[in-house]
């Protein structure tokens, strides 16, 4: 599941303006508008409106996660995404949708995908979720839960394998990521992190590859169109 230390760097304020400002004086024009347009993503507040239920993958259900677990953003403006984060929750889906929705768990990821294929969607792919235990791969990442244990293969079903497959094919395709081992990571692959799933039983090899057909054929769908 996500990491359990929060992002202590999620609320900047007035001072994020006297910061850039003191970059715009000290640096070049290019440095200053770099550093800029980095601190003003990291604003409170978004610019997009947040419509309620809103999802970004057609068919999830929506659940909203606490402001407590997740840092308004407007990515990939202000952070590129570059990388999907694969999680398994250590629990149930309905443990998981409580303590997302707990501000003082201060982690949480972006999807929950069920044992029997379900999607929920819990924060906007526009904003930080706390759920690498990194900040910068927070910041660059889009973060699936699965149901189960890492140690109960039983748990990781056809269904959700299916069902992640083609999440992970959309988020790649809508933000131009590789479908390939190094784009597409386990939690244990975070630098930094003390967790170990999706553990030894996540099927790396089936999934990249229903992760990669589930692109072509949407790629061919929209050819079509």
């Amino acid at each position: 599941m996500g990491a359990t230390k929060k992002d202590t760097d999620r609320h900047l304020g007035r001072r994020g303006l006297l910061i850039g400002g003191a970059a715009a004086a000290l640096g070049t024009a290019a440095l200053a508008r770099d550093e800029l347009a980095r601190l003003w993503g990291r604003l409170p507040g978004p610019r997009t409106p947040r419509v309620e239920g809103t999802v970004d993958f057609r068919g999830a259900l929506w659940t909203a996660a606490s402001s407590g677990n997740f840092r308004w953003a407007e990515r990939p403006d202000d952070y590129r995404i570059d990388r999907v984060i694969i999680h398994v929750t250590q629990g149930s889906y309905q443990s998981a949708v409580r303590v997302f929705k707990d501000p003082s768990h201060q982690a949480a990821a972006h999807y929950i995908v069920r044992k029997d294929g379900r999607i929920t969607q819990m924060i906007r792919e526009l904003d930080v979720a706390f759920h690498a235990g990194n900040r910068s791969y927070n910041e660059r990442s889009v973060g699936i839960e699965h149901e189960g244990f890492v140690d109960r293969p039983q748990d990781l079903t056809d269904a959700m394998y299916a069902a992640s497959a083609r999440l992970t094919a959309g988020i790649c395709a809508r933000y131009g990521i590789p479908v390939d081992r190094r784009h597409v990571i386990g939690h244990v692959e975070v630098p930094g992190t003390d967790h170990t799933d999706p553990g030894p039983h996540w099927d790396w090899k089936r999934y990249m590859k229903l992760v990669r057909e589930a692109k072509r054929d949407a790629d061919h769908s929209k050819a079509e169109l």
